[in-house]
């Protein structure tokens, strides 16, 4: 074999294990449910603003600060809307709305990672609701990783938000009265890494 043929099967061999070495870096994360919420918010006739909070909510995230990527998978159900008032939660988990009986989760899933620095500064993905799918980008409004004081593990997360054009998803219910169509979606989350 000449040297044109080694050298070619030493950088082949000297890429795939960077390669490998990269992949083994990536660490995993599960969302804490406890400090994990994702709040909507909307307009009500130019006048007051309407808010409602998920209760229930579960994910994964893998994540790599050294080579600044990522991916996160957040399953967001809609039944579990609480926003103080009984008739207000019955109505928007109900067919004219989140249609939680038939589309129980909405999805964002994402492993398009934007760094500031070290620091994440956006999350672009597919937002899935009502069986519809579209791209939507969260914008971090904050970010952090730290170790658990009392877990002793990396616990990494932020607050992250984005404007949704509900009608997008076939979400149209007053629409003609005037409600609006923008929706302010606004993600706080922590992951932990796995063991």
């Amino acid at each position: 074999m000449g040297m044109l043929g080694t050298k070619f099967i030493n950088a082949v061999v000297l890429s795939s294990l960077v390669a490998a070495a990269t992949q083994a870096q990536a660490a995993s994360y599960l969302i804490d449910p406890a400090h994990t919420f994702a709040t909507f918010e909307i307009n009500h006739f130019n006048t007051s603003t309407n808010r409602g909070r998920f209760d229930k909510k579960e994910g994964t995230l893998e994540f790599d600060r050294a080579t600044k990527t990522g991916k996160i998978v957040i399953d967001i159900f809609t039944g579990s809307i609480s926003s103080g008032t009984v008739f207000f939660d019955k109505f928007m988990t109900g067919f004219s709305m989140f249609d939680s009986a038939t589309f129980p989760t909405a999805r964002f899933d994402s492993d398009q990672f934007k760094f500031d620095g070290d620091k994440v500064s956006e999350v672009a993905g597919n937002f899935t609701l009502l069986g519809k799918t579209h791209q939507l980008t969260l914008k971090a409004t904050n970010f952090n990783c730290y170790v658990h004081p009392t877990l002793k593990r990396e616990v990494c997360g932020g607050d992250f938000e984005a404007t949704v054009d509900r009608s997008l998803y076939g979400m149209n219910y007053g629409l003609i009265f005037g409600f609006s169509k923008f929706v302010r979606l606004v993600i706080q989350v922590e992951a932990i890494k796995a063991l």
